[in-house]
């Protein structure tokens, strides 16, 4: 029996599958290996069965650490389809990382390689309610307690009743940095990614006929959303694990990509390279998330486009999607990021949770279908940023028994006389890298674990090359001497992912000034840079 809409995750992909069973959903950028609809529906049912048969409870976490490959979407959709819960975890994350992130969500299941599985060992020990390994490799057994698995075993499973899962159930948790150091989960339900893969999917006007490369990381919001938009129509993915810029340029013109969705610290690469003529016969729209689109590179872009509509997006992990800026405001609001995406409102509030007004500066709230579930086994930072909208809201309604929660965004904007709305700045030290959320606690943390630095304090900065980038003061330990500070670069890079890297450091006297609640300046540390480096 056809379904004639879709609500849950996996249903995004098993109704294409359903209308266009022969369509193109998946293809490896710069090879020939291609799945149609039915062949990934089929592999992704094979899958939820072969989890299930690991006798695995409803709502059980499924941690996946892998490049982009088939294996990872079709885990993606096999999870939430058995009724699990998906934990997309950055293929650039170190082994301590993967492992805080495993523990923190309690995982049952890791999808990995076997590759990744001798680098990560040493960290599982720490991960004691990890029980099931699946490798997309051949080293089956068991290992230290785990059950090793793998994947052809995995999809060899008879098919079976899968748990009930309804639409408000939780599908999946995003990672991502907070204030206070350690990375928080984002819990997103089914109803939360298949409204955002419905909203997204209308404004840019995606259909079956498209071919989008999936370049960011797919444990990024934005990342995924290249698979549930695509699926939601019946689109192609191209899948790309680029090293260069080059690479998606490459991969733009072999597969004739339609739709790029990019940060912008990527087009800021991109832009002065030699792009090919081929690209702009079939590119159709390039869009931003992740940050400040800088409007020079937007103009190189523009030219070597012309016919790509621009599409500047702001976004929220903990909601997904907020607001884009039709390209045809471009000229007219280069510096707005846009209105509401469809299927959602956002508000601007002062303190007290009124309305402000035009022009008037205040706290960006996104209200509606896409505001997640709050933070994973946080109720603390959720109360913080998840909280009821008040009376003084236009968005209340009278005779309400039941308060309604919006994401309270932590971010600054104002809403002009026309109701388009400019980011003016945030109200924590968050840094904004490569289209991460990036904790300067959790970047001075690992400065401070290599036993190489006195004190330290992280703070972004502005760079000519990746937009935005992490500048690092440290006073001196006894080992950080002239060649010492070589030693801090190299445990920072083993250490880090490349995003979190900074783009600087540099070692002062000591001690680091505090303000007035004894903490490290950050902010005056952040001025001095600035003046001493003329920016």
């Amino acid at each position: 029996m056809l379904m004639n809409e879709s609500s849950l995750l996996h249903e995004l992909l098993v109704l294409s599958a359903e209308r266009t069973p022969q369509a193109s959903a998946l293809a490896l950028a710069g090879g020939s290996a291609s799945l149609n609809y039915a062949e990934l529906a089929l592999a992704v049912e094979q899958c939820a069965a072969g989890l299930m048969q690991l006798g695995l409870a409803r709502g059980e976490r499924l941690a996946l650490y892998l490049e982009k490959r088939f294996e990872t979407v079709i885990a993606s959709f096999a999870a939430p389809m058995a009724g699990l819960v998906l934990v997309p975890v950055n293929a650039l994350l170190k082994p301590d990382q993967v492992a805080y992130i495993l523990r923190n969500c309690g995982a049952r299941v890791l999808v990995t390689s076997i590759e990744r599985l001798p680098l990560l060992l040493p960290a599982l020990t720490g991960c004691p309610e990890l029980q099931h390994v699946v490798l997309t490799g051949t080293a089956p057994g068991s290992l230290a307690g785990l059950n090793l698995i793998q994947w052809a075993d995995l999809l060899a499973a008879a098919p079976c009743q899968m748990h009930r899962v309804i639409d408000a159930d939780l599908a999946a948790i995003l990672y991502t940095s907070g204030s206070t150091g350690q990375p928080k989960g984002v819990m997103l339900s089914h109803r939360n990614l298949v409204a955002g893969a419905k909203s997204v999917a209308s404004y840019l006007e995606n259909h079956a006929h498209d071919r989008l490369l999936a370049a960011l990381p797919l444990s990024f919001d934005a990342g995924f959303s290249q698979l549930t938009t695509a699926f939601h129509v019946g689109a192609q993915v191209v899948l790309l694990n680029y090293l260069m810029p080059r690479d998606v340029l490459l991969a733009l013109e072999r597969h004739q990509v339609t739709g790029l969705t990019a940060v912008p610290p990527l087009y800021l690469q991109l832009a002065p390279l030699e792009w090919p003529s081929g690209i702009g016969l079939h590119l159709r729209y390039f869009a931003s998330t992740g940050g400040h689109m800088p409007r020079e590179t937007l103009q190189v872009l523009r030219r070597r486009v012309p016919q790509a509509r621009p599409f500047l997006m702001y976004g929220l992990t903990e909601a997904f999607r907020s607001t884009y800026l039709p390209p045809e405001e471009l000229d007219r609001r280069p510096d707005s990021i846009g209105k509401a995406i469809p299927n959602a409102e956002i508000l601007v509030l002062r303190p007290d949770g009124s309305v402000c007004a035009a022009d008037e500066p205040g706290e960006l709230v996104h209200r509606g279908a896409l505001v997640g579930l709050g933070y994973w086994n946080d109720a603390a930072a959720t109360a913080e940023r998840y909280k009821p909208l008040t009376a003084q809201t236009s968005a209340s309604q009278s005779g309400l028994q039941l308060p309604e929660y919006a994401v309270f965004s932590g971010d600054t904007v104002r809403r002009d006389a026309d109701g388009f709305l400019y980011f003016l700045g945030r109200s924590d030290d968050m840094m904004k890298i490569s289209g991460y959320r990036v904790s300067p606690a959790e970047v001075e943390q690992v400065l401070y674990d290599t036993g190489l630095v006195g004190e330290c304090a992280a703070f972004g900065v502005t760079h000519p090359e990746r937009g935005n980038a992490i500048q690092v003061i440290a006073t001196s330990a006894d080992t950080v001497r002239a060649g010492g500070l070589n030693d801090l670069w190299n445990a920072c890079r083993v250490r880090l992912p490349a995003y979190m890297l900074p783009a600087g450091i540099e070692v002062v006297a000591g001690p680091l000034p505090r303000n007035p609640n004894g903490k490290i300046d950050r902010q005056w540390l952040k001025a001095q840079w600035r003046q001493r480096h003329g920016v």
